[in-house]
């Protein structure tokens, strides 16, 4: 468990002690992509209240960490989980990672496909129904998906060889392509006929749905339920604004923002 007054101290105390490099007018932000719309909102509002700008890449959390080790100038890293900031902060690369959001997984399937909780296992087996996911490894929606098809596993035995040979890995890799601004890239292969089913982020069903009603949310049911915790760190050579950023997404109105996009926000009373 995380004392959030710790958290928030360490923070605070990075800030001051940052100070001294001197107050830059840009936060260089890399965030997971599925963070997209809520901490777009989130630096805006910052800029609002501050005179510093944000400057965003938004991807695969873990393409992101592995531009940061090689060198990537970058203040704040946000992290679809806890792995990869937490990797970073152990190789002295940054300060301390804080649990800041949560999401879960849950299933868009295409509009009209006869699909619910109850039958979600058996319609990812079926031979004939196209499964999309992330690309393990480089995207921790990815391996959130892979933990679904741990645990279909244990259901049924042989499972997880079945999804795993099936699952078409659409987003999240090298070569994935990516959807136009303002554009959700899971309603856009949908659209196309990519996938019949997509294990994503509930956070980005909703998504979809904003350009398709249509579309399907369907939780998984309680054995293939899967949690994502999301954190954030500050880069050890980040000036005072990179701290500044991180405090006003663990603020109130930085964790309201998160909530009304979807997230659970942890700090938050």
């Amino acid at each position: 468990m995380y004392d959030w007054r710790l958290v928030m101290a360490a923070l605070a105390f990075g800030a001051m002690i940052n100070s001294a490099n001197g107050a830059d007018d840009v936060v260089r932000l890399y965030s997971a992509g599925s963070l997209r719309s809520a901490l777009t909102e989130t630096a805006a509002a910052f800029e609002n209240a501050t005179t510093i700008k944000v400057q965003a890449k938004f991807g695969a959390s873990g393409t992101l960490k592995d531009e940061i080790v090689r060198g990537a100038a970058v203040d704040v890293f946000t992290s679809a989980n806890m792995e990869h900031p937490e990797g970073l902060a152990a190789a002295k690369r940054s300060g301390p990672v804080v649990l800041f959001a949560r999401n879960r997984l849950c299933a868009l399937a295409r509009p009209g496909f006869a699909v619910s909780t109850t039958n979600l296992m058996e319609k990812m087996l079926d031979p004939n129904v196209k499964l999309g996911t992330s690309t393990p490894l480089a995207d921790p929606s990815g391996d959130y998906a892979w933990k679904v098809f741990r645990k279909a596993d244990s259901i049924k035995a042989g499972a997880f060889g079945a999804l795993e040979k099936k699952a078409l890995q659409l987003v999240g890799g090298p070569s994935a392509i990516t959807a136009p601004p303002g554009r959700s890239v899971y309603a856009m292969l949908m659209t196309e006929g990519k996938a019949d089913i997509f294990l994503t982020y509930c956070t980005s069903v909703a998504e979809a749905q904003k350009e398709d009603a249509n579309f399907q949310l369907v939780a998984l049911p309680d054995e293939l339920a899967v949690a994502a915790d999301y954190g954030l760190t500050v880069m050890k050579d980040s000036s005072a604004t990179g701290y500044q950023f991180a405090m006003f997404i663990l603020s109130a109105q930085g964790q309201r923002i998160l909530g009304s996009h979807g997230f659970a926000a942890p700090t938050l009373p």
